[in-house]
């Protein structure tokens, strides 16, 4: 979706502010928060690119006016209230009111280190060729997607050069769709590093040399006209 998270090339929202020596937490609540959406995560109700759609489709106002942890624990809110994990009035009061649902698969403490260290790869089998090579011209196709994409807004409609050819990968935009309860849709696509030249983005008031690498699907690209 066309989200107020994709701010990237857009102006008005100033510089990025960098902090000298920032902590990993600026308060303990933040660590709980992580630690809840790993162990959240680990039970298979959703996946990576259903947490990330969560986030993105908060209303504009309230993302904006969210700290970073503050998004990630309102995309989970969203996402247990979907799957009836908890109920609005228990989110309201901040305490339980039913008996927790039984859940599959649940993350203990003594597996979290293991789990973390695996991670969850996203490369699978290819089953068709590659449309593109490396050095191969491409255009970022002018999607403007109802529902989740990985296709950043500032780059669409614009021509760049295929600069890596990563493998199949599981495609986010299909693995987002998947309805609660129903069976994750890993089909893979072909995934490309694709390189922009900074005057093809914004124009001849772009800093000169710049050039932007954008990790792209193959449905998101089409030879150009």
């Amino acid at each position: 979706m066309n989200g107020v998270h994709d701010m990237g090339g857009l102006q008005g929202f100033g510089p990025v502010q960098i902090e000298a020596d920032e902590p990993l937490f600026h308060a303990a609540w933040e660590r709980r928060a992580l630690g809840l959406t790993v162990a959240m995560g680990a039970s298979g109700q959703w996946n990576i690119d259903l947490s990330r759609a969560a986030r993105e489709s908060l209303p504009p106002a309230t993302y904006l006016a969210s700290s970073y942890y503050e998004i990630w624990l309102r995309g989970l809110e969203q996402l247990m209230l979907e799957r009836g994990l908890v109920s609005a009035e228990e989110l309201r009061r901040g305490e339980p009111l039913h008996p927790p649902r039984p859940l599959a698969r649940v993350l203990h403490a003594d597996q979290v280190a293991a789990a973390l260290a695996k991670g969850s790869p996203t490369d699978r089998p290819c089953t068709a060729p590659a449309r593109y090579a490396v050095g191969d011209r491409v255009r970022a196709r002018n999607l403007h997607p109802r529902g989740h994409t990985r296709l950043p807004r500032y780059v669409r409609g614009h021509v760049g050069t295929v600069t890596l050819v990563h493998g199949c990968h599981v495609y986010p935009d299909r693995h987002a769709a998947t309805a609660p309860g129903a069976p994750f849709d890993e089909r893979p696509e072909w995934l490309y590093g694709v390189a922009f030249d900074g005057a093809e983005l914004w124009g001849p008031q772009a800093e000169p040399g710049t050039s932007v690498s954008v990790d792209a699907w193959e449905p998101y690209l089409e030879a150009p006209a």
